[in-house]
């Protein structure tokens, strides 16, 4: 069987966009079908358009199909993408998962490979506590959460969490990067592959 990835991403001024489409890639290449999605924006329309970065993001986005159940269904393996906010991950990716009450109750989130990557302003701006929060969820669903570790020398090589990439805004997004984020999703795909 082959994986079916989702990479479901919530990105406000760019950042975990560009993560994702770096991950897409990696998956493509490594075989898996791919569905690149959007978290749905729910701060309100002018907020976003009171900021011009946010705006132009949503903007870039708007060619994306938006997240939903189906899609999580549909897969055999996850990779979220989304920014740390106050540690934690944004109120939109919360409240995409909220509505998955669903899913998990009939058990269709479970025994599926996830995994996580995050980004933040500045290098200690609570990136693990978002992605092991996140983690706690996928444990919730009965989901198998596959973190990079350090398995490969591009996790040390790009900031070394071993929990999941992570990205500290405004830093290039360079082969360092590249390499984290596509050993991460192939290593993601061997193990969806595994259990599928």
């Amino acid at each position: 069987m082959s994986v079916k990835l989702a990479i479901l991403f919530y990105s406000t001024y760019g950042t975990n966009h560009a993560m994702a489409k770096i991950a897409a890639d990696a998956a493509r290449a490594a075989g898996a079908e791919v569905r690149l999605l959007r978290i749905a924006e729910t701060a309100p329309a002018e907020v976003v358009n009171a900021q011009d970065a946010w705006k132009a993001e949503a903007e870039r986005q708007t060619d994306l199909p938006v997240a939903t159940a189906a899609d999580l269904e549909w897969a055999n393996a996850y990779l979220f993408s989304a920014p740390t906010r106050f540690g934690c991950a944004p109120s939109q990716l919360r409240a995409f998962i909220d509505t998955l009450g669903g899913l998990w109750f009939q058990g269709k989130l479970a025994n599926k490979a996830v995994s996580a990557m995050t980004s933040a302003q500045n290098a200690h701006g609570g990136q693990e506590a978002t992605l092991l929060g996140l983690y706690t969820t996928f444990l919730h669903w009965g989901s198998i959460i596959v973190a990079p570790g350090y398995t490969d020398p591009a996790v040390s090589a790009a900031g070394g969490n071993s929990y999941g990439y992570s990205h500290t805004q405004g830093a290039d997004m360079d082969d360092k990067t590249k390499a984290a984020i596509g050993h991460q999703t192939k290593r993601l795909i061997e193990i969806a592959a595994k259990l599928a």
